[in-house]
């Protein structure tokens, strides 16, 4: 007899290019088990869509391979395979009323009547849509044709079922209704879904494993608990519900550093003196009123008493580092209040907490060790490029000549290839793309407490990370200008 595979359907490696050479799939690789419900999470142009084509057959690989029960179906039509799709735009049929739309794959593959008859009332009593079908669909809401585009699927018995952001188009008191709904018949049916979404909530409340993708490329993967509460880079925790992210350095084990003081943490095996992100969930960051006075005197990190945070029998006891601030504004979101709390030197907090602090509120915060989460630095200090020096005393990089000092090139012949260092910091970005010597976009936009670190992406599509203080947009058109004496030559070490 021959061995099950382990997974029902395998994601090997697989890209997706297309005919202006970028891509929408980079090196995917995902493996998913019979049962599970697998969402598949990620902003607008992340590749996610992309991914269930190619895994429901519409669209073909560039490369790589995807399998099911172990047997390759890479270029296998998609009538072909053992799955189902659930469209966006629910894609019925006017013409045909409720059974009928349902039964029209059956119809399809000649079964009886009665044998039809039988399915498709039993999809429909799945799909909570007895009684329905002589209805036509243009005269069901949203959330019914809903429910009719899921009976039609699952009305073949199919071993998987894709759902491309299913429930996009319903209001939000429907779409919540309707999550409950597809968690109950996952429940019931006892099938693979593969659900796409690029809505936070929505991914942690339906699945058994979220995959968090980006440009092409999977983030992570993880159970919605682990994706929330352990997310391995800054675009999963900025992405992934509110976080506070600021740059920090691990000084060792279970010790960080961070707005200039010393925290107890959990993390290990990051190294010493590591640069690294540090990320606070806003429920997590402890808040107090304090005396206005002692905020001016006492900033250090013992600076606020026991006896001070007794007087809320809500926050910790314990030796933690307490930090302070003011309270810039304060916004009643229904189960908890937001704020933002600005501290004296220049960082801003967003926190979550059931009691409301005014505006103007001076208060002292705190975080646990355990409530602090620490993830590797995915681009540090600098830009690094590979460049070339130019007869005429310039150097050459991302499809640009840049004027450098006479110093930075001294000992480097015209042609040879060199490294160039591009600070984060001194990257000056211009409202008029006409101004840079190069032009792009913002592509990339994360609050880091005191800064914004952004990465624009130039019109030859290479990528700047840059640190500044002004506010853009995602999307917003820039001119890049790079001063002379920000650009660093480093001999090219293979």
């Amino acid at each position: 007899m021959a061995k099950q595979p382990e997974y029902l359907i395998e994601v090997n490696h697989v890209s997706k290019r297309f005919e202006d050479g970028k891509y929408a799939l980079n090196d995917v690789s995902l493996q998913v088990k019979k049962g599970e419900f697998v969402t598949i999470l990620g902003p607008s142009g992340c590749g996610k869509t992309t991914l269930l084509r190619c895994i429901a057959g519409f669209q073909v690989a560039s490369s790589g391979e995807i399998l099911l029960k172990g047997e390759d179906v890479t270029k296998t039509p998609p009538y072909k395979r053992p799955v189902n799709t659930v469209f966006q735009k629910y894609a019925l049929f006017p013409h045909l009323n409720v059974f009928n739309n349902v039964a029209f794959g059956l119809k399809l593959k000649k079964e009886d009547p009665e044998t039809i008859k039988k399915k498709v009332r039993r999809a429909l009593k799945m799909a909570n849509m007895t009684g329905y079908e002589e209805r036509k669909v243009d005269t069901l809401s949203g959330g019914q044709q809903q429910r009719v585009a899921i009976a039609r699927a699952i009305v073949n018995e199919p071993e998987v079922l894709l759902l491309d952001e299913p429930l996009s188009a319903l209001d939000l008191k429907m779409r919540h209704d309707m999550q409950i709904e597809l968690k109950e018949l996952h429940e019931k049916l006892g099938i693979t879904f593969i659900y796409v979404t690029h809505d936070q909530e929505e991914a942690l409340t339906l699945s058994d494993r979220v995959v968090v993708m980006n440009e092409g490329k999977i983030k992570q993967i993880g159970t919605p608990t682990d994706i929330y509460n352990e997310p391995q880079n800054c675009f999963v925790a900025d992405f992934i519900g509110e976080s506070n992210i600021l740059s920090g350095t691990m000084i060792r084990d279970r010790k960080v550093q961070f707005l200039g003081r010393e925290f107890d943490c959990i993390d290990e095996g990051f190294g010493e003196d590591v640069p690294v992100d540090v990320v606070i969930r806003p429920e997590d960051i402890y808040l107090w009123k304090v005396q206005s006075d002692k905020v001016q005197s006492d900033k250090g990190p013992d600076a606020a008493s026991q006896a001070d945070l007794d007087e809320e029998d809500r926050v910790p006891k314990g030796k933690f580092t307490k930090w302070y601030g003011t309270v810039e504004s304060c916004i009643f979101k229904g189960v908890h209040y937001e704020m933002r709390v600005l501290t004296p030197d220049g960082y801003e907090f967003l926190i979550q907490d059931y009691h409301e602090f005014l505006p103007g509120t001076e208060v002292g915060m705190l975080v646990k060790p355990e409530d602090i989460q620490i993830v590797k630095k995915e681009h540090y200090i600098y830009n690094y490029f590979e460049g070339e020096v130019t007869k005429n005393g310039k150097v050459r990089f991302i499809d640009a000549e840049w004027d450098v000092l006479p110093q930075q090139i001294e000992g480097f012949e015209p042609g040879e290839k060199v490294q160039v260092r591009v600070p984060f910091r001194s990257i000056d970005l211009q409202d008029y793309e006409e101004e840079g010597t190069l032009s792009g976009e913002v592509h990339f936009i994360l609050y880091k407490g005191n800064h914004y670190h952004l990465t624009i992406r130039t019109d030859e599509g290479h990528d700047l990370y840059v640190n500044t203080n002004d506010v853009w947009d995602d999307g917003d058109r820039v001119g890049i200008v790079i001063p002379a004496k920000e650009i660093l030559i480093d001999k090219l070490v293979d």
